[in-house]
């Protein structure tokens, strides 16, 4: 695992935070479902691993969704979806699973997943900050929780 996520959402959490925003950096290492027990809005920053899985660090947590099933029906979030488009059958898929998994739990996507492709010339957190700075406009204000 390259730390690209943990990057990006380091510096997510300073812009936004410059701007006023309140935000937790949470680490998906030791994290379960009773996280989207908090208040406010999470943004999920997450690499690909391996054959388009999310990486070492967020299985459990992942694992633990698909098992538990909770009823995420309260839930607002957004996702930040790094991968590289030389493996193009599984492009990003480590945030787009989780996407398609907090959906299916019944959480409310805010706007488009955001898809980095570190074979591009952009450097993720610039365009990733750039990116969640226009998503945060639409949030009204909320906390948002950036897990990595």
């Amino acid at each position: 695992m390259t730390g690209t996520a943990e990057i990006v959402s380091e510096d997510l959490q300073e812009a936004l935070g410059e701007e006023g925003w309140e935000v937790e950096l949470i680490l998906m290492d030791d994290l379960d479902e009773s996280v989207f027990d908090r208040a406010g809005v999470f943004l999920i920053c997450s690499s690909t691993y391996g054959q388009g899985d999310v990486p070492d660090n967020a299985m459990g947590f992942y694992e633990g969704l698909k098992k538990n099933r909770p009823d995420l029906g309260h839930v607002r979030y957004g996702v930040i979806a790094l991968g590289d488009s030389t493996y193009h059958d599984t492009f990003s898929f480590g945030g787009k699973r989780f996407d398609e998994l907090l959906t299916e739990l019944g959480a409310r996507r805010i706007g488009d997943v955001f898809v980095h492709d570190a074979s591009s010339d952009a450097v993720p957190e610039e365009v990733g900050v750039e990116w969640a700075r226009a998503w945060a406009e639409g949030l009204g204000g909320e906390k948002a929780d950036a897990a990595d």
